[in-house]
């Protein structure tokens, strides 16, 4: 009886924790962040449901889903971010192509990007003397939320028009409240 009311609880515990994984120099990780330092480079960083903060190198590719990158140093290739900010401290490098989707993009000071720079239904802050190698394309929100907005008011303005429909539907097949 023990053993049964022990394995769902250590089943649940072992799929709750946060998984780490790491191989010749690479960091994955879910719902842990990652920490990179200068002393301590990684080769990729990839993080679900967590934040990548590097303070020194990243030699290949960062990609988070639903959560932060903080770059204060250089990430010699990509920077991927789904569902998260992307803040690139003055000074810092981006080897590669910089993407976001659905969240903002902060860059410091004489921040370069060498390849290109692609803000998808987010917002880009940039100052003046950021060099981008490439193209820099930024899609705003409000190119999908307009849209989407319509599209919400349609549909309200169908399910109004149908209950309407359906009270007065009602009030035909009942008869006038009797007489006194």
């Amino acid at each position: 009886m023990m053993k049964r009311a022990l394995f769902p609880l250590i089943a649940a515990a072992i799929a709750l924790a946060p998984v780490s994984a790491h191989a010749d120099r690479d960091a994955v990780q879910f719902g842990e962040d990652i920490h990179v330092t200068a002393g301590n480079p990684v080769h990729d960083a990839v993080c679900f449901f967590c934040s990548v903060y590097v303070e020194g190198e990243a030699n290949h590719d960062i990609v988070v889903f639903f959560g932060s990158t903080h770059l204060n140093g250089a990430a010699h290739h990509d920077v991927v971010n789904f569902f998260g900010d992307v803040t690139a401290s003055d000074n810092s490098s981006i080897g590669g192509d910089m993407v976001s989707f659905f969240g903002s993009v902060r860059l410091g000071e004489n921040v370069t990007v060498d390849k290109d720079l692609v803000v998808f239904f987010g917002m880009l802050h940039a100052p003046g003397p950021v060099s981008v190698g490439h193209d820099r394309f930024v899609q705003p929100p409000w190119i999908l939320a307009i849209p989407l907005l319509v599209l919400i008011l349609i549909i309200v303005l169908i399910v109004h028009e149908f209950r309407s429909y359906r009270r007065r539907q009602l009030i035909r097949g009942y008869p006038y409240p009797p007489q006194p």
